[in-house]
């Protein structure tokens, strides 16, 4: 039986003048989201770091019954900070019925090149793991920074930073508060925290 194909289901996020593009590798099936954006699944924590670090609450991007993020404020305080976000890949097959990026072959890469023509005040990209940073690196021929480290690459006539995050999923296992120090670390570099 042959595996189908999955398009990516949303827009890349590009708020003017943003800063940090952010890529993870793909969401997840939409039975797993709370909410139609990034990050949607509740076991994943990229919204609590990011609420725990900004707002010292952890609980800060969850509605009021905490049975689904809220889109609205995530959305602004993305376009507040100028935070872009989008993946790595745009068409993947699912080889298990789950969210792992171990068992998620990349059909079609995205073209990370164009986001980049749309964000000309970018200079700082993050991968969050492993398999979003593997496939950046291969577009750009770009050394794979350790965990919570970055390197370096020209793009066009533009210096980027290249931060390599842990993943946000609870699979990865590492404290949300461990986690978070990688994140804090990358945001105070950028001058975002």
């Amino acid at each position: 039986m042959e595996i189908e194909t999955e398009q990516h289901p949303l827009l890349p996020f590009l708020p003017n003048g943003a800063r940090l593009l952010m890529l993870g590798s793909f969401p997840p099936q939409k039975k797993r989201w709370s909410m139609d954006f990034y990050y949607p699944n509740l076991n994943n924590d990229m919204w609590r770091i990011t609420g725990f670090l900004f707002f010292n609450d952890k609980h800060y991007f969850l509605n009021e019954t905490h049975k689904a993020f809220c889109r609205e404020r995530i959305i602004n305080f993305l376009t507040q900070k100028g935070i872009a976000l989008f993946d790595t890949a745009s068409t993947v097959r699912r080889l298990k019925d789950n969210a792992s990026d171990k068992f998620l072959e990349i059909v079609t890469p995205t073209d990370i090149s164009k986001l980049l023509y749309q964000l000309p005040m970018c200079h700082a990209i993050a991968t969050t793991g492993e398999k979003a940073t593997d496939t950046l690196c291969k577009q750009f021929e770009v050394t794979p920074p350790k965990v919570g480290d970055f390197s370096e690459f020209m793009f066009e006539n533009r210096l980027l930073k290249l931060y390599r995050m842990p993943s946000s999923s609870r699979a990865y296992p590492l404290s949300l508060e461990k986690k978070a120090d990688f994140y804090r670390n990358m945001y105070q570099r950028i001058g975002m925290l």
